[in-house]
């Protein structure tokens, strides 16, 4: 595999970044101007609260989407004068925006990491606009590439060692989606993607077949078969399902026969619709039948985990799987309550105390824990310094002053990651339906601290 490109692809243009924000994130920048408040430092928690439904873990990824965003957060000569038109906003907030670029730095966790409810996966620290500013973004690539990440990694959970690819371009939403989802789908251990642009980009493996509109162009789906195997002698996956699927599985066989007189072999038949588990069991005959053992079975058509685990469990014979519409917009989870809180402010802790919705002062650490044998044991979430936390610590420095503090890594370092987690998180943990809640535990300096500024606002308040 070759690596991510060096030149970041960015989902906005850098001079529009700064108004991918919410509206009030800027009204409450411009107040903070005019009190003199704008350059306090304030450190941000990004961490999800509670699971979606049947996850018992979760994938990190787009971290490094967010940071290339941070880097490039601006407000461009345009966006100054939409901003000027809105009325909203003051001439010298905006001749401030106008000379804004993000300074902040940041902590996270590395792509592919595993992490769990309520652990900080990336803390940023800057002053208050700046910290603000990033929030938006940061939420809208890390949420959303984590999901698809967790759904993909529990398909490959439920395949048992076969390959997938992902084939959800088609239906994701928008064009950006597609290239995240062949991406973070990669990271979870897909094999290939259908998307040219994403194999290209991300040095991921190209993997398609062919579509029912070539069978339909020809005479007979003899006749698309022979054209294609002339074309693709070694590479040939022929779809089965455009009128018949028993008389093309004939066909193919045939087909495949010829071929293998001209040194060339039928890779793989391909079926995209019906009963797939008994038609997969027919084909095999037919393909066996023929001295064709060689030949795998490739399924597709509203695949998911769900499906997947039954065609496996039930034994189906399906040698790999096409996934797309379900996993590539999460369909059974297709958001996470991942939330972004200040934690720091001034100088001092600072926490939520709304009745569901509390959230953890202070920056901090993840220590993740390991038995003898390798196997995950707990996390803890501790302060960032504290020093006595045993075990692995998750958040290292990702960016100092507005600046990556270390170049991208290549996809494939990502997948290690993810498939080293995952084979060291154990099965009660990863099972698709009603999975045991991963322990995750408070440090005592982190206990202490809640405690006393829980008791400093509850006093405030009183006063």
């Amino acid at each position: 595999m070759v690596a991510d490109i060096p030149t970041p692809s960015l989902p906005i243009p850098a001079g529009d970044s700064g108004l991918f924000t919410d509206l009030y994130e800027l009204t409450m920048g411009q107040s903070y101007f005019a009190e003199g408040m704008l350059e306090r430092e304030a450190a941000f928690s990004l961490f999800m609260r509670g699971y979606p439904p049947h996850r018992g873990y979760m994938v990190a990824a787009g971290i490094d989407d967010a940071l290339d965003c941070l880097a490039a957060l601006s407000f461009d000569a345009d966006s100054i004068n939409y901003l000027r038109s809105t009325g909203i906003f003051t001439p010298d907030f905006l001749d401030y925006l106008s000379a804004f670029r993000f300074a902040g730095s940041v902590r996270a966790v590395p792509e592919g990491a595993l992490f769990f409810a309520d652990e900080p996966i990336m803390e940023i620290t800057g002053s208050i606009i700046e910290t603000q500013l990033a929030e938006t973004i940061v939420i809208n690539q890390v949420q959303y590439q984590s999901l698809l990440a967790t759904k993909s990694a529990r398909c490959v959970q439920a395949a048992g060692g076969r390959a997938i690819a992902d084939f959800a371009s088609r239906r994701t939403h928008g064009s950006e989606a597609g290239l995240r989802m062949a991406r973070a789908s990669y990271i979870a251990g897909f094999a290939a993607t259908s998307n040219v642009l994403a194999a290209r980009r991300y040095g991921i493996p190209p993997a398609g077949t062919m579509a029912h509109s070539y069978i339909t162009g020809f005479a007979s789906e003899a006749d698309a078969f022979r054209a294609y195997a002339r074309m693709f002698p070694q590479r040939s996956i022929f779809l089965l399902d455009t009128y018949d699927t028993l008389a093309a599985a004939h066909t193919a066989a045939d087909v495949a026969r010829e071929m293998e007189s001209d040194s060339a072999r039928l890779t793989a038949v391909r079926l995209d619709s019906g009963d797939l588990d008994a038609l997969s069991r027919q084909v095999r005959e037919v393909l066996d039948d023929a001295g064709l053992d060689y030949v795998r079975i490739l399924v597709s058509g509203g695949l998911d985990e769900y499906e997947i685990e039954r065609l496996v469990t039930n034994g189906a014979p399906v040698d790999m799987f096409g996934v797309g519409t379900r996993v590539g917009v999460s369909g059974d989870a297709p958001w996470c309550d991942m939330v972004y809180k200040m934690v720091r402010y001034d100088g001092q802790p600072v926490m939520k105390l709304s009745d569901g919705k509390q959230s953890l002062p202070g920056a901090k650490q993840v220590f993740r824990q390991h038995d003898p044998s390798g196997i995950m044991s707990g996390d803890v979430i501790a302060l960032a310094n504290e020093t006595d936390g045993k075990g692995q610590p998750l958040l290292a420095d990702a960016m100092r002053n507005g600046a990556r503090t270390a170049t991208r890594e290549p996809v494939d370092a990502a997948r290690q990651r993810a498939a080293a987690g995952l084979s060291a998180l154990g099965p009660d943990y990863r099972r698709l339906r009603q999975p045991t809640e991963y322990p995750v535990t408070l440090s005592p300096g982190l206990t202490q601290l809640t405690e006393q500024v829980r008791h400093r606002i509850s006093s405030a308040h009183q006063a």
